[in-house]
């Protein structure tokens, strides 16, 4: 019996945590939402997450620092990074961080399916 993907959804906005998680939900794959960086660091069964799309700008913790507590732990999900600043900077931190993608908002939903997608046919570490 294969076990359904859990993908971590992390943004303040609450309109667009419920708008992905329909999304998620619609797609087959379970979903979890956390409100900010430091309510998903709270979140025990981390290594239980296969994806993230996270939010760059959040009060408290940004997406990009969330990226880097997770990056000196160690064994994290790919990370798909939306945004509704568009800066060249934080794109370059975001990717050179590891993450899988940096989305614009007004997300395109066919290119953030594709990434999820893409970040859940990848090999999950050991």
């Amino acid at each position: 019996m294969s076990q359904t993907s859990l993908i971590a959804i992390v943004d303040d906005d609450l309109a667009i945590r419920e708008a992905l998680d329909d999304l998620v939900k619609s797609l087959g794959y379970e979903s979890k939402l956390f409100e900010s960086a430091e309510a998903f660091l709270a979140f025990k069964p981390r290594a239980s997450v296969d994806c993230m799309v996270v939010d760059v700008k959040m009060p408290g913790l940004s997406g990009i620092e969330l990226q880097s507590r997770l990056n000196q732990e160690g064994d994290r999900p790919p990370m798909i990074f939306m945004t509704s600043y568009h800066d060249e900077r934080t794109r370059t931190a975001a990717l050179d961080g590891g993450a899988l993608a940096f989305l614009g908002k007004p997300v395109d939903l066919t290119k953030l399916i594709e990434f999820i997608d893409t970040a859940l046919a990848l090999p999950k570490p050991a």
